[in-house]
């Protein structure tokens, strides 16, 4: 399998009616519940080699992983094998000891491990980390070397906070290229399919810190597609810095100061970058957008690193990773704008964060969308990956009464300080009266904004009294602000929703 066979497969199948993949199961896997099927485990010494630095191992069905997933070995010369199922590949747990499955039950989908060159030495040798997984739908997890499981990217999204609800694209199907004995990257070859658009996908897997994806896709609709999301990105956000981050929204009752995957949403061109920090509590889900022509980049970001910001010892969230999207070539991230969806959320588990990309245009049958792009994790930055370094970076952002540094006699609540700390190299390393600071407001006035420098941190901060219009527009208000000087942007702009 190539992927211009593969690509191939994808057009053919567009042209013929959907199909869903098999979801039938034995009824002992049907009754499983979370516990019940988190206890299958696979046993690695039935993993497939992938040279001598990669394997796979496999995901059992069951509980809420029904859909089938064909799993093929692609080798370097000659014609793909079907990786057949054995139920001997598996420790099913307890409550499924001695029971024995069809060889037609298939797979739920796949990991990958990788023998880092730093392994430490405590680990036997050759020891292989799991590091990228695909499991469910289109999404996929990867992290680099050091770094936790957090946010999720996938294939495609379609529909994301539309009326009529979202459609999940399936991977029905993988094909794992067999690389060259001593690579240290590796080709999955993967087949997506839904009720609106069939594709053809290919990964080039280079693990490490970062850790990198190149991606190549073509996508042939079946449907016109009104909402299309590219290169999406899914993580979790409750509560960070400023509480659940929206008006009025009630507090969280949890010993923790901070419990999300991402805390913001970084958006790059070739002249400026934005950040917008991420917001639960709302009454309703919120959809923002970003106009970014052209696009240079976008991800979803964990920049809060300390283990203090988070006090969860089993989560590890300060270890969890960002993902930077990365456009190669081509027109599909030519004319349209980045898609930030906020669902409102009071579960951990829950991911209820999703940007990607959306076309300015609907996608139609009959003319395929081919695309690029980079995925690369993000941990500490400044990270190489994100375009325009010399950009100072958000690294706090805290909302609070400005009745405390300017009171008034009645109080006026409404009054809000808004704080904004900055770090990165390019700024002043002391006080520097050619920095200021530059803000806006969609509604109500800023008043008396001030740059000044943080000694405690080496970064520079703005502060800005915000009053909100009365009464106050149903919904959200943005306020903008950066460092300049004199005419020359010298951060990123912090673009907040209030």
């Amino acid at each position: 399998m190539t992927f211009e066979t593969l690509s191939a497969q994808a057009e053919r199948l567009a042209a013929a009616p959907y199909a869903a993949p098999p979801s039938e199961l034995p009824p002992a896997l049907t009754g499983l519940d979370y516990d019940g099927y988190r206890s299958i485990v696979f046993r690695p010494s039935e993993g497939v080699p992938l040279g001598r630095h990669f394997s796979a191992q496999l995901f059992h069905r069951g509980f809420l992983q029904r859909k089938r997933v064909a799993l093929y070995l692609q080798p370097r010369s000659g014609p793909a094998r079907p990786i057949p199922y054995e139920s001997r590949m598996f420790d099913l747990g307890g409550r499924l000891a001695g029971q024995g499955f069809p060889a037609d039950l298939g797979f739920a989908g796949f990991r990958l491990h990788y023998a880092f060159p730093d392994t430490p030495a405590w680990r036997p040798k050759g020891f292989q980390e799991e590091f990228l997984v695909f499991l469910g739908a289109s999404y996929f997890r990867l992290r680099a070397a050091g770094q936790e499981y957090g946010l999720s990217a996938r294939g495609l999204s379609i529909g994301t906070g539309a009326p009529e609800g979202e459609e999940f694209p399936d991977f029905v199907a993988h094909w794992l290229c067999e690389p060259e004995p001593e690579a240290r990257s590796l080709t999955v070859l993967s087949l997506l399919d839904s009720p609106s658009v069939s594709g053809a996908y290919r990964f080039v897997i280079t693990p490490g810190d970062p850790a990198r994806i190149a991606v190549t896709a073509s996508l042939h609709p079946r449907t016109t597609i009104p909402r299309l999301g590219l290169a999406p990105l899914t993580s979790m956000f409750l509560y960070g810095q400023n509480g659940p981050g929206a008006r009025g929204a009630k507090p969280f009752d949890d010993f923790r100061p901070q419990v999300h995957d991402s805390d913001g949403l970084c958006v790059a061109t070739p002249g400026d970058r934005l950040w917008r920090p991420l917001v639960n509590g709302r009454r309703q889900p919120q959809i923002s957008a970003f106009a970014a022509k052209p696009l240079a980049g976008f991800g979803l970001l964990q920049r809060e690193r300390s283990f203090a910001a988070y006090l969860d010892v089993e989560a590890r969230q300060e270890a969890r990773p960002g993902l930077w999207v990365s456009p190669d070539r081509g027109d599909a991230f030519a004319e349209g704008a980045v898609q930030l969806y906020e669902i409102p959320s009071d579960e951990e588990y829950m991911d209820n964060i999703v940007a990607a990309f959306a076309p300015a245009d609907p996608v139609r049958p009959g003319t395929a969308l081919r695309l690029a792009y980079g995925l690369t994790t993000v941990g500490a930055e400044p990270a190489d990956a994100i375009p325009q370094p010399a950009l100072a970076r958000v690294t706090e952002t805290r909302f609070g009464s400005a009745e405390r540094l300017r009171p008034t006699v009645p109080p006026r609540p409404e009054r809000r300080l808004c704080m904004i700390d900055f770090e990165g190299p390019s700024l002043p390393k002391g006080p520097d009266e050619t920095v200021a600071a530059e803000v806006s407001a969609s509604a109500g006035t800023l008043h008396e904004p001030v740059a000044n420098f943080v000694p405690q941190t080496g970064g520079w901060r703005i502060y800005v009294e915000w009053r909100p219009p009365q009464p106050m527009p149903a919904g959200d208000i943005v306020l903008r602000a950066r460092l300049v000087r004199g005419a020359n942007p010298i951060s990123e702009t912090w673009d907040a929703a209030v």
